[in-house]
């Protein structure tokens, strides 16, 4: 364990009771008091996440919006100050490197919040596409941050309490930056973004701060019921309504399209992107294979892996599954042959050495 790399809040984490797991190197807690109570804390009340392990790559100089219009699917073009996106980067197969968001701070500086799993390959990447020399910059700033997620629909109320900031005039997918909070000496960037469908903001703020920011939303929180939430439950809150997670839904062998993130690949920007070609023969006439939402008939949990089948075919695997808090089913999202992907049929999952009864229900599973 003593290999595994610590964000500056895990000091936090053993007051708190928390049980850590290795989650792509890093040492992080996958629950604080159980992953279904967190779960349901986070859609009623409010859950504070850590999610400092999150890397952020600043993208500056006179040709950045050229350079990330050609190695991102979104139009960045349609981005203004205070203001971010949700987009792809792929390969020339159109598999995807990597899903992260884009700030644009102010004119020719833009910072990409990438996957933790993927900091390295990712500023590799970048860097190697850089075809504007000088004109652009690229930098791994990923150590100098704390990232706080505050989720849920209390989150506003509580994180009110603790600066003087206007967040209700923060739209989603806006943000502010120079937030100050009460007794704490660096400002924040805090954005109206978030990982589990519910309402609430992601804070980024100088490392070195990310503890006493940290405690100071547990304290402010407390009559309101927030309280800290672990890897497991974050997991089980994105599942539910539908947002991807990478390695799962998606990955290089598995384009944005196939995943049904149609909305965040835009193949008439005037830009050429990586990727466009296959990208755009996708978006025209449809894709291989497509995540579909699977609702277990017979008992048992579809798990990452387990085939999909339809008689002795096998047409897919399951990406992701659980028992749902929320809805308590077992559901799951599976990438299956498009052909196959109707709503209400029947498929078969091989669970171990048993094939067990689904059926296609659509996604995302829950909406807030």
């Amino acid at each position: 364990m003593s290999d595994l790399k610590r964000t500056p809040i895990y000091p936090e984490y053993e007051k708190l009771g928390a049980r850590t797991i290795d989650f792509g190197g890093w040492d992080m807690p996958v629950q604080f008091s159980g992953i279904k109570h967190e779960h349901e804390v986070t859609r009623t009340k409010a859950g504070l996440f850590d999610v400092s392990h999150m890397g952020e790559i600043v993208v500056k100089g006179p040709k950045s919006l050229d350079y990330l219009q050609k190695v991102t699917t979104n139009d960045v073009a349609t981005l203004t100050p205070n203001r971010a996106q949700y987009t792809f980067m792929c390969n020339e197969k159109g598999g995807t490197i990597d899903d992260f968001l884009v700030y644009m701070i102010e004119s020719n500086h833009y910072l990409l919040v990438v996957n933790a799993a993927n900091i390295d390959k990712d500023f590799a990447w970048l860097k190697e596409q850089n075809s504007f020399g000088e004109d652009v910059t690229i930098t791994d700033e990923s150590d100098d941050y704390a990232l706080l997620a505050l989720q849920g629909p209390k989150s506003e109320e509580i994180l009110q309490k603790i600066t003087e900031t206007d967040l209700s005039a923060i739209r989603p997918f806006g943000f502010e930056q120079n937030v100050s909070f009460n007794s704490i000496a660096a400002t924040a960037l805090v954005s109206r973004t978030g990982y589990t469908g519910e309402d609430g903001f992601e804070i980024y703020i100088d490392a070195n701060a990310g503890r006493d920011l940290w405690n100071s939303i547990l304290v402010a929180g407390e009559s309101a019921g927030v309280e800290p939430i672990g890897l497991g439950a974050r997991d089980t809150l994105r599942f539910e309504v539908g947002l991807p997670l990478y390695g799962q839904e998606l990955g290089e062998n598995i384009t944005p399209i196939e995943a049904g993130l149609n909305f965040a690949v835009k193949v008439n920007k005037e830009a050429d992107f990586i990727g466009k070609d296959v990208l755009k023969e996708q978006v025209e006439n449809g894709a291989p294979r497509k995540l579909v939402g699977i609702e277990m008939i017979d008992r048992g949990i579809p798990r990452p892996g387990y085939p999909v089948l339809v008689g002795d075919e096998e047409i897919g695997e399951i990406t992701t599954g659980t028992q749902s808090p929320t809805l308590g089913k077992s559901i799951g999202n599976a990438l299956i042959k498009t052909e196959y992907a109707n709503i209400d049929d029947e498929v078969n999952i091989q669970v171990r050495k048993r094939i067990l009864k689904a059926k296609i229900v659509k996604r995302p599973f829950y909406k807030p």
